[in-house]
């Protein structure tokens, strides 16, 4: 931009030819009228150059800004799973070891007491891929922050938000095709490329015009009859004006070219302006749905298996139900919390998308389905 805006330079050239009894100097000096007449054109068209320039710096800002807050709840889930973990190994543990007890001193029989300890190597296994999970993710953050060294210390929550406010948006489109810096990126480029069509019309019969002024010093020398040397010197001063005459290119295809790259920006704007309404309403429809998901855990579904867990170990202390119902209730309770952690997270990473898909930089679609999935991933022995 700032190259365009200053003005064409001169080319200066000097030159010397001499000879046994002459000398010529010639001085030189030439500029394009073209580039001058041309140049308030050109430097508007390198402003706008530069304000796109601008604007995807700022969407790729966005676009790691969006990426490095759904990171950052990954690895919170990971860390409150592996939390949640952790304390239903340690309620195994102790219930291992009373169990142990019991076999030794004939309280409980074999199939029951391996049920348990098969019950607790799993749980352990499970934790142990919980924390592999909270290490990747966590090497993940750190990679979108760039931190190295004594940075790396950070230290992360071990359970994720509260869920966000819903929010209710309305005209969700409009406000997309508003705000979406892609949009404005694909707007400049076309508006550049009608400023750049405007310019190759005014400019279609002449590529170049140079004005070239020449100044001569000549000095040479005649001997005369009688034998005496004369010296003769001459000064002139020349103007020429030089002009490229389109004598088999009147600029068709020039224009065409710009018409068509014109046509061209203005389908793919027209392209931007569908897909951003396309992504505007499936990020708010997720952003709904993942939220309603999260809620339905946090309300009903996990108050409920804790409410079950607790009945069943009173039956199992009344010596009403034996250990199989009660291993088998918390285990669906272990995965009924884990699916509620992925809920949570993918509610936070929609919520992430929902934003971005207003202002740009975002992805769409990324962080859906973990927790179903994980609700019906369990073991054939939990049901």
């Amino acid at each position: 931009m700032v190259a365009a805006s200053l003005p064409p330079n001169p080319r200066f050239g000097i030159s010397k030819l001499s000879g046994r009894f002459e000398v010529e100097i010639e001085r030189q000096i030439v500029g394009s009228l073209f580039a001058l007449a041309t140049w308030p054109a050109r430097a508007e068209v390198a402003r706008d150059r530069f304000q796109n320039a601008q604007l995807r710096a700022a969407e790729a800002v966005l676009k790691l800004a969006a990426d490095t807050r759904k990171q950052y709840y990954r690895s919170v889930a990971a860390n409150a799973q592996v939390g949640f973990y952790e304390q239903a190994k340690s309620t195994t543990d102790a219930a291992t070891q009373l169990f142990k007890r019991l076999g030794e001193s004939g309280g409980i029989n074999k199939l029951d007491q391996a049920r348990e300890f098969a019950f607790d190597a799993e749980l352990g296994a499970q934790l142990a891929q919980a924390r592999l999970q909270q290490r990747q993710e966590r090497e993940r953050l750190v990679r979108q922050l760039g931190l190295w060294g004594d940075d790396l210390k950070f230290r992360m929550p071990a359970s994720l938000p509260a869920l966000p406010r819903l929010q209710s948006v309305k005209a969700v489109e409009a406000e997309a095709l508003r705000k979406r810096v892609d949009i404005q990126i694909a707007r400049g480029e076309l508006n550049l490329l009608a400023k750049s069509l405007g310019l190759t019309q005014a400019t279609r019969f002449v590529n170049d015009i140079d004005l070239l002024g020449r100044r001569t010093y000549d000095r040479g020398r005649s001997v005369l009859p009688d034998g005496d040397v004369e010296r003769e010197t001459r000064r002139s001063r020349t103007l020429e004006l030089e002009i490229e005459i389109p004598i088999f290119d009147f600029g068709q295809s020039k224009v065409a070219l710009a018409e068509q790259t014109y046509m061209q920006a203005a389908n793919r704007l027209a392209e931007k302006a569908v897909n951003v309404r396309s992504e505007a309403r499936e990020a708010y429809v997720s952003y709904r749905g993942t939220y309603d998901i999260a809620r339905q855990y946090i309300n009903n579904v996990l108050p409920l298996r804790k409410i079950i867990q607790d009945e069943a170990l009173l039956q199992y202390n009344g010596m009403l139900i034996d250990v199989t119902q009660l291993i088998t209730d918390a285990r669906a309770r272990i995965l009924s919390n884990v699916a509620g952690i992925n809920a949570r997270r993918d509610a936070w990473i929609a919520h992430t998308d929902f934003k971005h898909a207003l202002i740009g930089g975002g992805s769409v679609g990324g962080g859906g389905g973990t927790a179903v999935a994980a609700a019906g991933g369990g073991d054939a022995p939990a049901h």
